[in-house]
């Protein structure tokens, strides 16, 4: 594998000129160093580096995520029975598995790392902050997918509702994984202590359960508003409006360039919150 830290060369020395008298010491001249790694070559071996290093240890809670979700809508299928309510608790059951992945674990993940030294790490590499902040967003979003999936043909056959347009979860999982990955790694990086980490994590995760799964014209005013500011909600929007006979193609296309957007900014502000943590 292709190192992403680039080789230094070694100082030149240099010798006296020929015709001088030599005795002198040879002049020792730093040779410049190589350029640093680029971002998308820094991007794939931290995301290779992260994805191996998780495997094991995140499948368990990957189970535990698909487990909760489908939970969730057996125990809702009891109080909703179809119609656009069936149509929100799928949507938002599936992605609430991105949310327990790439919000609150990466939350705990980034939050240890602060804490135990391990940003020290990656600041003596030549690596762009943007690199290991996408790396590990990337890796943690995609051990939802499988759940997602799972999650979402579940949730398809339980509430009877067609699947002809579940590849909308192609654009709807790494679009609210990016969002909710961003969030929770800048609670992480932001969080003074790696308790405070977990707690925001668990905190984001709740509300992404209670605001995302529950149908939008049953919450409060305030609470939809709250709603509103939920990366998640544009995917599961998305993802809800996918179920309808005829879909609309245009307000679903709307919803996931919102996510795109939040997606953007918030990695940007995690990337933000990584070059502080490093410094400090």
């Amino acid at each position: 594998m292709t190192s992403i830290i680039p080789a230094r060369t070694a100082p030149a020395r240099v010798r006296p000129a020929a015709g001088s008298s030599g005795t002198g010491p040879a002049r020792t001249v730093a040779a410049p160093l190589a350029p640093r790694a680029r971002l998308l070559p820094s991007l794939a071996a931290v995301y290779r580096a992260q994805l191996s290093r998780a495997r094991v240890a995140r499948i368990p809670l990957l189970f535990v995520a698909t487990f909760q979700s489908v939970g969730i809508m057996v125990l809702m299928r009891g109080v909703v029975d179809g119609g656009s309510e069936a149509r929100a608790v799928v949507a938002g059951s599936s992605v609430l598995v991105v949310a327990f992945v790439a919000l609150n674990l990466l939350a705990q993940y980034f939050g240890q790392l602060r804490a135990g030294g391990g940003l020290d790490h990656y600041a003596t590499l030549p690596v762009p902050p943007a690199a290991v902040v996408l790396g590990a967003a990337a890796a943690y979003a995609s051990f939802t997918v499988p759940g997602t999936v799972f999650t979402a043909i579940t949730g398809s056959v339980l509430f009877q509702l067609p699947m002809t347009h579940l590849w909308v979860l192609v654009a709807v999982v790494p679009l609210s994984g990016a969002a909710l990955a961003g969030l929770g790694a800048a609670l992480g990086l932001l969080a003074p202590r790696p308790e405070l980490a977990t707690l925001l994590g668990q905190l984001g995760m709740s509300a992404a359960l209670l605001l995302g799964v529950l149908p939008a014209d049953r919450l409060p005013e305030p609470v939809g508003w709250a709603r509103d500011l939920l990366p998640s909600t544009y995917g599961v929007e998305a993802l809800a409006r996918s179920f309808d006979a005829r879909p609309d193609w245009g307000i679903i296309a709307f919803f996931l360039a919102i996510c795109a957007a939040v997606g953007v900014l918030s990695l940007a502000v995690a990337t933000w919150a990584y070059r502080r943590a490093a410094v400090r």
